[in-house]
């Protein structure tokens, strides 16, 4: 049976809102807590105090240094925002991520971005669908508590969690960032990338792409084999 999602906090600023997300998991029964960068650093008293008898998530809680390094084992992230953005990305409410995050099967991770800016698009990159709830567009910001709670609540009413054999073969992100690296590098020994301003822009697209494929790891190596003898003329290693 699958696992429930991992809560990913992203620079999150104060340890009041990663204890009333911490309690907010519990409540819904999700307990994979991880935090990048958080700003007041970690352990915080103050997240424990805020967390109201969910200690235990706090406790197994795992701290890293980049959102990319968070959601490396992950075979499926969602990522939630309501800012704009100029990469296409499959565009999901809260209830139908919900049900995706159930049926996949897959380790799945969601992203929560900081309070005062959200995601930035390089975080947002990295994951294969955006998360956008249909609040008011005139105040469409959410506390970060809250949003976690929205999202456990929805995974949580969605279902038991599907008897789907995980599918393993799935590339994790931690594969998938090593496939983009090298075909991201080979594109720019190529001169692929002929506009310096337009090349961040040209490099998000061409990822999202990709992410939107949801790559095996059997093809995840078959393009690094692509690449390779491409770039080497054909005279490469296989992958």
């Amino acid at each position: 049976m699958s696992r429930p999602p991992a809560i990913v906090l992203v620079r999150p600023q104060l340890g009041e809102n990663i204890g009333m997300a911490a309690r907010a998991m519990a409540n819904c029964g999700l307990d994979e807590l991880r935090i990048v960068a958080p700003r007041d650093g970690w352990p915080n008293p103050a997240a424990r105090a805020a967390a109201a008898g969910g200690n235990a998530v706090i406790d197994s809680a795992r701290v890293f240094d980049t959102a990319a390094e968070a959601a490396a084992d992950l075979q499926l992230v969602l990522a939630t925002t309501a800012r704009p953005r100029d990469v296409e990305k499959p565009v999901h409410g809260p209830r139908e991520a919900a049900r995706l995050l159930r049926e996949s099967g897959a380790r799945a991770g969601i992203l929560f971005g900081p309070e005062r800016s959200g995601l930035d698009n390089d975080e947002v990159g990295l994951a294969a669908a955006v998360v956008e709830a249909p609040l008011n567009p005139d105040f469409p910001s959410l506390n970060l508590a809250q949003a976690v709670l929205l999202m456990a609540w929805e995974w949580r009413m969605a279902g038991p969690p599907s008897e789907t054999p995980v599918p393993s073969e799935l590339a994790a992100a931690e594969a998938f960032e090593g496939f983009w690296r090298h075909l991201d590098g080979a594109l720019d020994a190529a001169g692929y990338y002929r506009e310096p301003k337009l090349k961040p822009t040209v490099q998000r697209n061409l990822r999202a792409i990709f992410a939107r494929a949801g790559l095996t790891d059997q093809e995840v190596r078959t393009l690094r084999g692509v690449i390779a003898r491409l770039s080497a003329g054909g005279r490469a290693k296989d992958y």
